[in-house]
Order: C-alpha cells, then structure tokens, then sequence
C-alpha cells in the first residue's frame, strides 16, 4: 500500500513540473507571463532590454561586407556560401517557456553564424542517441573511411574532440584550409601553413574548416543530409516554422548512396550556415532547458546534453560547440556559472538558465556587451 501511495505522489510531482512548462503549438500565438508571476523587476528588465537596443552591433547590416571585413586577416578567405542582409536587435525572454518580453522583429529569418554549432552538435547527439556513433571516444577514422581521416595525426582524431574544438585536423576541405582560418596574430603565411601540429585533444582552436568537418563526417555517419535530419528530428517536433534553411558552400556537394548531398557549414564566416528567425532559435533553447524533452517526448537523451554541457580539459568554457560560464577566461561575471549559451558572429546568442527556468536570445547585440546585457538581466531577479 505505501509502495502503491509513493508512485501515485512521484506520478502527481512528475505531471505538475511537466505542466510548471509551456511548450508553444507551431503558429501559436505564444502564451506570456507577467514579470511578476516570472519573478522579474519590469523595471530593470526593461533597461535590460533598452541596453540592448541601444547597443546594436557595430558591423554593416549588410553579412556579406561585415564578413570579409570581420575576417579580411585571414589568407585566401572569401565568400563560398549564401550571405543575407540583416534585421536590427532582437529578442526574447522565456519563463518555463512562457514568454516575458520580446523585441523586434522576431519572425524575420537572418544568418545566426556560429549558433549553428550548437544545432550541428545536436546532430551529433541524435547520431549517437540512435546508436550510429558507439562512443564520443571513438576514433573518427573507421566511420569515415575515405582519406579525410587519414595520416599518423589525423588518425588519431576523435568525435568529441571534432565536437569540443580541439581535433587539431590537418587538410583542405570546400576549398578551406585548416591553417587558414583564423591563424596565430604573429607571423605569416609559411609559419601557419608548416607549424607543427599540435597533438589532439591538447588545445581548443575556434576553426570552422575543423567544425565542417565535423558536418561531412555526420552526414557519412546519418546518411541523411543534415538539414533534413535536423526537421524531421528536432524542428518538426517543437513546433518550429516552415521559414529556416540550413546551408552549405555552393559546391559542398558529396555522394552519399549514389545520391548527391550538400554538406552543411557550422557556422557562416565564410557565408552559408543556419538562417532562422528569433522565435526558433528560442523554441531551440527551451528544448535544452527542458533536459531534451518537448511535452512528454524525449527528442535528445539527458545524458548527451550532459555531455554537451561539460567543460573540455583544454577549455573550461567550452563543451560540445556549447559555451559554458563556468570560472574561466570567457566568464560572464554576476551571471550564474551553470548558464550555457550558443554565441554567433555579430552578437546572436541562444542563453539557458536553468536555475531560473529562463530562455534568452539576443539577435545583433555588440558582442563585447552581452556579458554586461547578461548581468543586468540577472539583477533583475527578484
């Protein structure tokens, strides 16, 4: 009878916390919740929010000039994939995914550039939650067996080291070339290009030739181009719009099965990635609030974004193309150390506060203010 009686309490607990969140229809008009009710000053939610505003990003509103412009120190860069002209700031703040406050315009479809990580990383997590990937710890190379993973050091290279940034992969991919993107601010084209590589798993390098490789490799693995994957697994199922696309370089195209595919980008600095409006980018982020559950659907395993969200040795900010505000050199100071975030260039952020059951995205904020935007938004806790 007690066994009985503690059942039916953990059943009743269960059902209230799954009704404590709200997970929008698709086209729905979203339900809100006051600041009151959410546990927020308005008052300083609002300044919050001014700041923002008033602290747009700096670089043209037209990507394909801020690119070459943000990038122009890296040799032989260019634009190989669709760019598109941006909106100005946007946002919105999510309480148990009700919504707070929003401002601009949050349907409007913009690049999101290196925000598409935290998507790609996620493609990872349904490859191995569906069994494709054995183990993160597994050397790449038997999975992609066609040269990519060839060689004494690129042998070596595992999927979570592909995931956290530091594989330190050797090659030429779509026209990119490792030592190219994003080299050392000391010396010049021969030091880069000969340097010494670094041994795997050693040193975190923010390197997007590395990151599409990552890409390339999953599409090897789901056999499905991403994009594709990404809808039918993810987008679909919280309820996200008809308007978002995924893209790759224009000629990123790869035989899979006797079938052509375009082999998506992780980010956009040389244009391509994911374009999506606010609202889906925010939809993204409750879904990772909710510990991968979207009502009573379990769409990524607890254990992955375990493992997503945990600091890499070489970087404690870092997990699975996640940013982590752990104590660090990337810390948002007054923020809370267990918030985890997905950044992009120009100043586009996915934020996850569990511990205040908060959502945030901000769209085209100067990035070096988002930790000061970050710290008035958790002032404004009551």
């Amino acid at each position: 009878m007690k066994t009985t009686s503690l059942l039916l309490f953990l059943i009743s607990v269960l059902t209230v916390n799954a009704q404590n969140f709200y997970f929008p229809e698709r086209n729905a008009n979203w339900q809100t919740i006051s600041t009151a009710d959410a546990g927020i000053n308005s008052k300083s939610m609002e300044e919050a929010i001014a700041f923002a505003k008033a602290n747009e990003y700096s670089g043209s509103r037209d990507l394909r000039i801020a690119i070459l412009e943000g990038f122009k120190s890296e040799p032989f860069h260019e634009i190989l994939g669709p760019t598109k002209k941006r909106g100005g700031p946007a946002g919105m703040i999510l309480k148990r995914g009700k919504l707070v406050a929003q401002w601009g315009d949050v349907q409007r479809v913009d690049m999101t550039f290196s925000v598409t990580k935290s998507f790609l990383s996620t493609m990872a997590g349904i490859a191995v939650d569906q069994g494709l990937i054995a183990d993160v710890n597994d050397k790449v190379a038997p999975y992609v067996w066609d040269g990519t993973f060839d060689g004494k050091h690129n042998s070596k290279i595992t999927w979570s080291q592909l995931l956290q940034q530091n594989s330190a992969w050797q090659g030429t991919l779509f026209g990119g070339k490792d030592w190219a993107d994003r080299p050392p601010s000391k010396g010049d084209v021969d030091d880069w290009q000969y340097a010494a590589p670094v041994e795997p798993g050693t040193v975190m390098e923010y390197n997007d030739v590395r990151v599409n490789i990552l890409a390339y490799s999953l599409l090897n693995v789901l056999r499905k181009p991403l994009p594709q994957v990404l809808k039918e697994q993810i987008m679909d199922k919280i309820g996200a719009s008809s308007t978002w696309r995924w893209h790759g370089y224009d000629k990123a195209w790869v035989e899979i099965d006797g079938l052509q595919m375009k082999s998506v980008t992780g980010g956009g600095h040389s244009g391509a990635g994911l374009f999506i409006n606010t609202a889906d980018m925010a939809r993204f982020g409750l879904l990772f609030l909710n510990n991968g559950e979207w009502k009573n659907e379990q769409l990524i395993s607890k254990d992955w974004i375990n493992a997503a969200t945990t600091a890499s040795k070489p970087n404690p900010n870092y997990g699975f193309m996640w940013w982590l505000n752990e104590q660090g050199p990337r810390h948002w100071n007054g923020v809370g150390d267990d918030v985890f975030y997905a950044a992009g260039f120009g100043g586009n952020f996915i934020v996850v506060d569990r511990k205040n059951d908060l959502v945030i995205v901000t769209r085209w904020l100067e990035p070096a203010k988002a930790g000061e935007f970050m710290k008035m938004l958790a002032e404004s806790m009551e």
